[in-house]
């Protein structure tokens, strides 16, 4: 009698433990999929350009919105004003960039002088932020600088912070305007 005892225990005590090694493997691969997934997302977004003329038209209200609220690295040029958004953490310059700064560089050929807008989110260490502010406006001069455009026609602000309601992504953002 003893003997059916211990194979009902050793049952659900095999049941038990095949049950837990179940639920261990379904999760690990639930969490291997979701995380595949967002980075595949992440990495098969394409860096958005949006170039033109000065005034021209610029994308639909909703694209440029969701251009701007996502991570990744874009430009795109509006009312004249070129905006270049920057992913969280980085000074790296979207794809592009020079097909959207054609214009300024026009400008600055003609004699007109470049300003420089740095601004940072809210999010984290405000020193770090405006360093990070600070580098990517550098970034852009660099780029300005290597497309012939002479420093002393390229006037740098100082970084701004953005608070108010919109996404963190907008406010992570470099602008070129001609003055």
């Amino acid at each position: 009698m003893f003997s059916q005892d211990d194979d009902s225990q050793q049952r659900v005590a095999l049941f038990l433990v095949f049950g837990l090694i179940a639920i261990v493997v379904a999760s690990v691969l639930v969490f291997g999929v979701k995380h595949r997934g967002a980075s595949v997302k992440a990495a098969s977004a394409p860096a958005a350009v949006a170039a033109g003329m000065p005034g021209a038209a610029s994308l639909p209200a909703a694209s440029s919105d969701a251009q701007a609220a996502s991570d990744a690295a874009s430009v795109k040029v509006e009312q004249g004003v070129v905006k270049f958004y920057f992913a969280s953490g980085k000074a790296d310059l979207a794809a592009g960039a020079s097909e959207a700064l054609t214009d300024v560089v026009k400008g600055a050929q003609a004699g007109r002088k470049l300003v420089i807008s740095g601004f940072h989110d809210a999010t984290g260490n405000a020193a770090q932020n405006a360093e990070l502010a600070k580098q990517r406006a550098l970034a852009v001069r660099d780029a300005l600088t290597a497309a012939g455009v002479a420093e002393g026609q390229i006037e740098l602000k100082k970084p701004e912070q953005i608070t108010g309601s919109g996404p963190n992504a907008e406010a992570r953002r470099v602008e070129i305007s001609l003055q």
